[in-house]
């Protein structure tokens, strides 16, 4: 009787104790349920497993996982090996490979799972660094823009993968049949495109969208699209790009396309290619704003004559005097936007005009510029927006 009034109660308290689930930071957990521990009611006494004694009518199961099955060196293996397998934060993949209970599969198949949560989650953050991407073919051109938060980000071979693909994948969208127009493409008009990967960690073909999303955990930033363009060829001529500060072929942060049409159709391109793309690194560096003096905008040639008359006649000159000096800062504002009226920045002995006389006469056929696009990170989506995603662009800044 006193051993029986022994053990009942500290037995008994340990039962209560036991009622819910117990959490801890030692890398264990204690499972506890209905089907735990069981009366029997012949004798009213519980098999208790570790015990030889029956006491107090209630088996009671202890389950145990400890991850101290895993010795130390094996769980920084897994961690290793999954963080290679992902590239997602060390911290999360620790966090998986412990809830999987150190199994690196479904480990894995989690962080996928929660790489989407996560992604989203993040979102609505400001994404205003990245680079932009060129991928070009005998009959277009595109350009597409795709950001992150940091130029850390920008500087991840994964994330420089992805946008290189995303342009060669947009060339298969339809671009203006007009030889000098630019077409924007929104956004949405990329997320359902198909990219077929051999990257070690983007394997497989999906769609640019869920492509986007797995970068974005493994990154652990917003990663989103910005737009682009798409540039048809002219019928005869040449398009030349630059990309300025590019840190591999094909990517960069300020993008300069530039369509050059020459009239003969038996004349050599290659003169053309060469000063095309000496051209095409003119409008990243100028920033021209016009292709020549006729397509300013009657608001914009308006708005500067406005300022230089009434800084003209704070000088207190005559009228007449006034009106010239308006009209000799309107050359200087002319070469300053204008493509065709800016000094070349290779030989400034030059400016863009005579730079194409010149060309004709070597080539012996009459070359023109069809239109220019400068594109730099984080302009792409403004530019689509104020052009409604619709409206195709003959000549952009």
């Amino acid at each position: 009787m006193g051993f029986t009034q022994s053990v009942k109660r500290p037995i008994g308290m340990l039962y209560k104790s036991l009622s819910s689930q117990v959490k801890c930071r030692h890398a264990y957990s204690t499972s506890y349920g209905e089907n735990l521990y069981t009366r029997f009611p012949k004798n009213n006494a519980t098999v208790f497993p570790n015990y030889t004694n029956p006491i107090n009518g209630f088996r009671i199961y202890l389950t145990r996982n400890y991850s101290s099955d895993l010795s130390s060196s094996e769980q920084t293996t897994l961690i290793k090996q999954l963080r290679e397998r992902t590239s997602a934060p060390i911290k999360e993949v620790k966090l998986a490979l412990v809830a999987c209970n150190w199994d690196i599969e479904a480990a894995q198949k989690d962080l996928r799972k929660r790489g989407v949560v996560l992604a989203s989650k993040k979102s609505f953050r400001t994404a205003a660094e990245g680079l932009l991407a060129l991928a070009q073919d005998d009959k277009k051109a595109v350009v597409v823009e795709l950001n992150c938060e940091t130029d850390f980000v920008a500087r991840n071979d994964i994330f420089q993968y992805l946008a290189s693909s995303l342009a060669k994948s947009a060339l298969l969208l339809e671009g203006s049949r007009h030889p000098s127009i630019a077409t924007p493409v929104g956004p949405e008009c990329l997320e359902d495109l198909k990219l077929s990967s051999d990257h070690p960690k983007l394997t497989g073909e999906k769609s640019v969208q869920i492509a986007i999303t797995e970068v974005a955990a493994m990154m652990g930033e917003n990663v989103k699209l910005g737009g682009g363009f798409v540039i048809s060829a002219p019928s005869h001529g040449v398009l030349a790009t630059y990309l300025h500060t590019s840190p591999q072929p094909g990517i960069g942060r300020i993008a300069g396309i530039l369509s050059l049409e020459v009239e003969d159709k038996d004349a050599p391109l290659d003169a053309v290619q060469r000063v095309g793309s000496e051209i095409a690194m003119h409008v990243v560096a100028a920033k021209p704003l016009f292709l020549t003096k006729e397509d300013v905008s009657s608001d914009a040639l308006d708005n500067e004559r406005e300022i230089l008359r009434s800084q003209a006649e704070s000088t207190g000159k005559s009228q007449m005097a006034i009106d010239k000096m308006v009209e000799g800062r309107l050359r200087k504002y002319y070469e300053e936007v204008v493509l065709m009226e800016q000094k070349f920045v290779v030989d400034d002995s030059l400016n863009i005009k005579t730079l194409l006389n010149n060309l004709s006469k070597e080539v012996g056929s009459n070359v023109k510029i069809g239109y220019f696009l400068r594109v730099e990170v984080g302009e792409g989506l403004k530019r689509l927006q104020a052009s409604s995603g619709t409206e195709a662009l003959a000549q952009a800044a």
